[in-house]
């Protein structure tokens, strides 16, 4: 494939996970699409029109609902989308879910994302784990690719991670974020962050929990990211489990 993979946190992926399930379609009708592919009611805040969303959700809405584990990679030389997936369904049956706690809005530099509003440790160490692990899948990135991360820009703990792990923003740097909107320029903040609050009040301070690990892809460059497959988070390997790791059962358990 010429395009890129990536792991992902998707809440509400599992058909157990009611508050997830929530928060996601709130979430998908946002952003004005679904990366399982199935049709989205695409809404808007009061007062707003829906080309005003679109503006500020171009970026956020071509890579769709998910929180960052293992940033979007070129797969190395040799190695297959297929064995990549299996590996990443084995290591989460020998993981157990993790929560997002306190859900809250925050503004990252200048865009917007809920965030852990607590310590979130376990999550931060399987984000850390799946950085290590994977690492091996992840062709390095070209000149092109390393620019467009500025690497001017970042710390010197920033520069060596962009290298040795093809992302900066890993371990030590790492903050779990479900992104919602692009780059806001100073002056309308304060109103996207309240239309944001009123939008997702049903989710904010509540703990949702993570019991999937998700496989994104992009077919290729500048084409939408979109749900391959989902493996959830067992903690150890159970044959009577259902297998819920299809596009098709996540949106039947969220129907």
């Amino acid at each position: 494939m010429s395009g890129r993979v990536a792991i992902y946190a998707a809440s509400g992926t599992s058909p157990t996970d009611v508050d997830g399930g929530q928060l996601r379609r709130r979430a998908e009708s946002w952003l004005g699409r679904s990366v399982s592919g199935f049709p989205v009611t695409a809404s808007s805040p009061e007062g707003w029109t829906r080309a005003a969303v679109d503006e500020i959700t171009a970026d956020a809405r071509r890579y769709g609902f998910h929180g960052t584990f293992k940033a979007p990679f070129r797969l190395a030389e040799g190695r297959t989308l297929g064995e990549l997936d299996a590996a990443l369904a084995r290591f989460a049956a020998g993981h157990p879910p993790v929560v997002l706690p306190e859900l809250a809005l925050s503004r990252i530099g200048s865009f917007f994302a809920l965030v852990p509003g607590a310590p979130a440790e376990p999550l931060n160490a399987l984000a850390a784990e799946l950085v290590q692990e994977f690492d091996g899948f992840r062709a390095p990135p070209d000149a092109a690719e390393t620019a467009r991360r500025k690497p001017g820009a970042l710390s010197g703990r920033q520069r060596e991670a962009l290298e040795r792990w093809g992302y900066p923003y890993v371990l030590d740097d790492f903050r779990f974020h479900l992104t919602l909107t692009d780059r806001i320029e100073p002056r309308r903040q304060g109103e996207v962050d309240a239309v944001l609050r009123r939008w997702f009040a049903d989710s904010l301070g509540r703990t949702i929990q993570l019991d999937t690990l998700a496989l994104f892809t992009e077919l290729a460059p500048g084409e939408p990211f979109m749900l391959h497959s989902v493996h959830p988070l067992r903690g150890a390997i159970d044959p009577l489990l259902p297998d819920l790791h299809r596009p098709d059962v996540m949106a039947e358990g969220n129907a």
